[in-house]
């Protein structure tokens, strides 16, 4: 059984929560995309983490995680984020990198960083993670797998070679900073194989009899369906795609055994970067909302940045949820809202004038103002309720118009950081 975990809208939604509640009855959870430029927050036993690139499966000892062949491997942070569990007391996990999987390079952060700066106030609002010279390298070719690794030294000085020619023009004529040395880039491979080589797996041999085996799979997302370079708000997109879909590519299943779709929707709206957000609030309205939301506030789990703050738009969302294909819906951080008298919702788009239900493209969405309306709130504190019956009868109302609206069924709320803090309809 293979079940995928996405989100619905810009990221942020609580996927690593419900994938860590989902991972107990599971074997297997991989990640199938993306790198360190996102992180999903966990709040268990062992403390609060913010994990980048780990799967979310890595607190239980029963479980194999495995970086699929789709991520970006950053190998210092890996190194950086199993240390940092280790120390907080957190048993070493089982864990399986794609011998497929790429790595990303420090002159991908480094080119990252100069792309940003010569934007400047036209710039993607990147984590500087080098995700998208990574992904830009690995569709021109230029990357280099795990597996190249292994390779001799003439060979693989063969490919750095190639490699520099190119960068090297970009870093001294565009950036005017000094060339890379190819010696200096194997080394820095040498010192990744060192580090990877224990964990490196041919993990789509390892799928393969897992599915044969009757395993449970759970796929992990990164960020959420508005990010995706294809159906999102390009090109203030993420450079890998976040969709259920590419699960099937990024960790090597077949696409029919995708049989749940989880996608996780936000009882209100975030984001962090730039980019459209039709339901965005400003001011003090923003303010209190993320001082109240997420746990301890809503700030990236990689860059520390404020999100931005929203309420739910269900344009959005539906969109959100109609190309992820999901099957249900995992509701997070209803809690935050408790502060509140009157709960606005966006229902609708004004698109020149026309009341449009649909998720336009980018060039439209520009224009686009939200219809707002106004739904009564619950005024109380939700956490530690566990049964869906025992919520205020207002906060039912809440998640009952998200879901028919939607069109989806809402099938878990999450009321509150913790593991428990969980309701199944």
């Amino acid at each position: 059984m293979v079940k995928a975990i996405v989100g619905a809208n810009w990221g942020d939604e609580g996927k690593g929560k419900i994938t860590d509640v989902m991972a107990a009855e599971s074997d297997i959870v991989v990640r199938f995309q993306g790198g360190s430029n996102a992180g999903h927050t966990i709040v268990n036993d062992y403390g609060k983490f913010a994990l980048h690139q780990l799967p979310s499966g890595v607190f239980y000892s029963h479980i194999t995680n495995i970086i699929g062949n789709g991520v970006a491997l950053s190998v210092e942070n890996f190194q950086k984020e199993i240390k940092s569990l280790v120390d907080r007391g957190v048993p070493m996990p089982k864990i399986l990198i794609s011998d497929r999987a790429q790595i990303v390079m420090p002159y991908h952060v480094q080119f990252d960083t100069l792309e940003e700066a010569r934007l400047s106030s036209k710039s993607f609002g990147s984590t500087k993670s080098g995700i998208a010279p990574f992904y830009s390298d690995k569709y021109a070719k230029i990357g280099f797998q795990i597996s190249d690794l292994y390779d001799d030294k003439a060979s693989l000085m063969e490919r750095i070679e190639h490699v520099l020619a190119l960068k090297n023009v970009m870093l001294e004529s565009l950036y005017h900073q000094e060339p890379l040395k190819a010696e200096d880039v194997y080394e820095k491979l040498m010192e990744y194989k060192e580090i990877v080589d224990p964990y490196v797996a041919d993990t789509f041999d390892f799928l393969y009899h897992a599915v044969k085996d009757g395993k449970t799979i759970l796929l992990e997302g990164q960020l959420g369906s508005l990010k995706d370079p294809d159906f999102g708000i390009y090109p203030m997109v993420t450079s890998s795609s976040t969709l259920a879909g590419y699960g099937a590519v990024g960790a090597g299943l077949p696409p029919y055994e995708i049989q749940e779709i989880i996608t996780v929707v936000k009882a209100y709206a975030s984001a962090v970067g730039a980019g459209e957000f039709v339901s965005e609030i400003f001011g003090e309205e923003a303010d209190e909302l993320r001082r109240r939301g997420g746990d301890g506030g809503e700030y990236g789990a990689t860059t520390g940045r404020p999100r931005r703050m929203g309420w739910l738009d269900l344009v959005a969302t539906r969109y959100g949820c109609r190309v992820q294909g999901a099957t249900c819906i995992a509701m997070t951080v209803l809690d935050a809202l408790g502060y509140l008298d009157e709960i606005p919702v966006c229902v609708g788009y004004e698109l020149d004038g026309k009341r449009i239900d649909t998720f336009p493209t980018t060039s439209k969405l520009r224009r686009c103002k939200p219809i707002l309306v106004k739904l009564p709130g619950w005024k109380c504190d939700i956490r530690g309720i566990h049964k869906y019956e025992d919520l205020p009868e207002n906060t039912r109302k809440y998640i009952e118009f998200a879901e028919k609206e939607i069109g989806i069924p809402v099938k878990i709320v999450s009321n509150g950081p913790a593991r428990d803090d969980i309701i199944y309809r």
